[in-house]
């Protein structure tokens, strides 16, 4: 059981296991543990696939990091979340909430639309896309809320927060927006909207143009601009299938 996540921490870089190491002893994080154990060796599907816990951890660096993009947790739709928040692998179909990311950007960059739910091009940029709980069982959101992953999501954030300067944090709906009074204001640029499910998307996700707003910030701040555009392209001439 100790070794149960020995696979997925794998993944995590170098910078982020110094970080996170020691996070990884505390009581808390065994008790997570044990859990984890009981709920991926029983007969539920549990998502992401083990090996992909903690795939938001594999890119970006540590250091490297300029935009946090905070959702709640995995999609629980059969073999759809893949360990990066609102990301699908390629050739998945475009969840809800994804979709609706998607016209943000296009609206807001004056874009195409993406031909791939994939956002590891973002995440190679320096895009965390980080969800404040980390796993789910198939078909229960929120099954595994309040079991170790919201502390673990803390310490992540405070981390960022108080180590790195000028980030942009993106609080999407409010569960997320619980989180941004860990970070200082003064150092970092919070974005508060709506979450971009189709419930919420229209009472002030579509509109907030936090993808330009980010760009902003940073050239102001002489950090590199994150090339949200790199995944789009004309979805009517490249037959991307939406759910």
């Amino acid at each position: 059981m100790a070794d149960l996540l020995s696979k997925a921490k794998q993944k995590i870089t170098p910078s982020w296991r110094d970080i996170l190491s020691p996070e990884f002893s505390k009581s808390y994080f065994t008790n997570l543990e044990k859990f984890l154990f009981e709920e991926y060796s029983s007969n539920k599907k549990i998502y992401p696939p083990l090996s992909n816990i903690f795939r938001s951890f594999s890119s970006p660096e540590f250091h490297e990091v300029k935009v946090i993009i905070l959702g709640q947790d995995p999609y629980h739709s059969e073999k759809t979340a893949n360990g990066l928040a609102f990301s699908v692998d390629e050739g998945k179909k475009i969840p809800p909430s994804l979709v609706n990311i998607f016209k943000e950007l296009s609206n807001d960059l004056n874009t195409g639309l993406p031909e791939s739910g994939c956002l590891e091009l973002w995440a190679q940029q320096g895009v965390l896309l980080l969800n404040t709980v980390l796993t789910v069982q198939s078909g229960v959101p929120e099954s595994h809320k309040g079991v170790g992953w919201e502390q673990f999501t803390l310490f992540v954030l405070k981390q960022i927060s108080d180590n790195l300067m000028n980030c942009v944090f993106m609080f999407w709906g409010s569960k997320a927006q619980r989180y941004a009074d860990l970070v200082d204001s003064t150092k970092h640029l919070i974005l508060s909207a709506a979450h971009p499910s189709p419930l919420s998307a229209h009472k002030g996700f579509f509109g907030c143009r936090h993808f330009s707003r980010a760009n902003r910030y940073l050239a102001d701040m002489n950090r590199d601009t994150i090339k949200w555009d790199i995944i789009c392209k004309d979805s009517r001439q490249y037959g991307m299938e939406f759910e």
